[in-house]
């Protein structure tokens, strides 16, 4: 049969009774409530830690540097340096979730953050800060990566679309309130507790963790060292090398994009013909999951368009306060997870590729009226275009999300997972890069032209998202059951 044939729940990794995590138990649709309510408070725990710290360091760089006596072109590293180890960990970890099982990865994961957020607390100089955010990093890599995987096996299939857009909330809340928390806690505490805040609550999540998190049997295929390398290379330079070229100029970015280019080469040609690459090909052959995968890169690469330029264009065209700026970008993400949730019901019943293409119609709609924003507009004509946003696209990521991780069969959970983050990181990447490359040439003035073409992706991934129309049955409702297992909540 050809890997778009397989069927869910063919491969090995399935869950297993908690008593022995290797028993040859028979697979089960999800967990029995109340240890579902609990996995999902350990999920949702690792994932609202690991998005607000990397929003809350972004405040705090001015802090940081003027108490380490460091330069701020230097203290950009405790972000870029958090944000690098996340991207270049993404696909391995997910490769290692696939072949260990994906509680081991995560809890292991979020010790490792836990850790690092404890050698942040703890660091009296900026190398040592940076260090310690690239541990921060490898723990949010794992915890980014099997999330996916861990939502599949928590929920029921047929509340699977609910549990994504559960999820979506979470990390939706979380990068909304992100600066808020950072400005609290820097009001009344010095900048180490942005970090050691997160030790106990990493250790709560850790307990729970190890006592609800579902059980898989990873596979017996061994870990490609070389691949996970050569991914590291490829995604590291060629990032850096996209950025230092916005920013810097041709010379400085040239040689790490040849780098990257050529670790890229290497890994396609390793990696195109193993029948489970780390690099995710053969579930890009599926073509549900491929054209999902494109439509999340583009339409997280206008989000990321519009997220660089619209702070810059609210306070030197409109003339708002840092203040009234961030509360008028807070309406995006808050109507994010006003929508995920209800998109997230809706794709249990109804096909991702109809509410991904009215989502991202919404989301273009949001983005061209944004573009004609002029001096003068008032707070209120802002908001509800930045809610019309916001709102499109947590219509969009839920059911796209969910398409994506239902593709996969079930012992491919962590690479589509993996593959899920990636998408998202390197559209918001594709996106930040070219905000810079506008404002560079043209200046502020420039960010009319980025949001209408914005707008412009948005729409060609709504068409995009609509061809999947074509390839997916319209999901079948499950009979109503009135058992327990189905009460309302998570």
């Amino acid at each position: 049969m050809s890997r778009s044939g397989r069927q869910e729940g063919s491969g090995s990794q399935t869950p297993v009774a908690d008593t022995d995590a290797r028993s040859p138990v028979p697979a089960q649709d999800g967990l029995p409530v109340p240890q579902r309510y609990w996995s999902v408070a350990a999920i949702w725990l690792a994932m609202a830690m690991s998005v607000l710290d990397g929003a809350i360091a972004n405040v705090a760089l001015p802090t940081i540097a003027a108490d380490l006596g460091a330069s701020a072109a230097s203290s950009i590293w405790v972000v870029n340096a958090y944000q690098l180890a996340i991207t270049v960990t993404l696909l391995p970890l997910a490769a290692l979730g696939d072949r260990l099982g994906y509680r081991r990865v995560y809890i292991a994961g979020l010790m490792v953050f836990t850790l690092g957020s404890l050698g942040c607390a703890l660091a009296d100089t900026l190398p040592q800060l940076t260090t310690a955010r690239v541990f921060q990093g490898l723990g949010a890599g794992a915890i980014m990566s099997i999330n996916a995987a861990l939502v599949r096996f928590t929920y029921p299939k047929r509340l699977l679309g609910r549990g994504i857009g559960l999820n979506a909330l979470v990390i939706s809340m979380a990068a909304a309130t992100g600066p808020t928390v950072a400005a609290g806690i820097l009001a009344h505490a010095s900048w180490p507790w942005l970090f050691a805040v997160n030790v106990p609550i990493g250790l709560l999540a850790i307990v729970l963790g190890v006592r609800a998190l579902p059980r898989t049997v990873g596979s017996s295929r061994p870990f490609d060292g070389v691949s996970a390398l050569l991914n590291a290379l490829a995604f590291g330079f060629l990032i850096l090398g996209a950025e230092s070229l916005a920013r810097e100029g041709l010379a400085s970015g040239l040689w790490k994009l040849a780098v990257g280019a050529v670790a890229a080469v290497l890994l396609v040609r390793r990696e195109l013909s193993r029948d489970a690459p780390l690099v995710p090909f053969d579930l890009m052959r599926i073509p549900i999951f491929g054209l999902s995968i494109a439509t999340s890169i583009v339409s997280f690469t206008a989000q990321m368009m519009a997220f660089v330029s619209l702070p810059f264009y609210f306070q030197t065209v409109l003339g708002r306060s840092a203040v009234e700026t961030g509360l008028l970008m807070t309406a995006w993400p808050l109507a994010v997870g006003v929508a995920a949730p209800l998109a997230g019901r809706l794709a249990d019943r109804h096909r991702a590729g109809m509410l991904g293409g009215v989502g991202l119609g919404v989301f273009a709609a949001g983005l061209a009226a944004l573009s004609l924003v002029k001096p003068g507009a008032a707070d209120l004509d802002i908001v509800w275009r930045m809610a019309l946003c916001g709102l499109g696209f947590g219509f969009f990521q839920a059911p796209n999300n969910r398409a994506m991780v239902t593709s996969a069969p079930l012992h491919r959970s962590g690479a589509a997972g993996g593959a899920l983050a990636t998408a998202r990181l390197l559209g918001q990447t594709a996106g930040a890069v070219t905000t810079a490359a506008f404002f560079h040439l043209a200046g502020t003035a420039a960010t009319t032209t980025i949001l209408a073409l914005a707008a412009g992706l948005a729409l060609a991934a709504a068409g995009v998202s609509l061809l999947r129309l074509k390839l997916s049955p319209r999901p079948r409702p499950e009979p109503l059951d009135r058992s327990p297992d189905v009460a309302a909540g998570p």
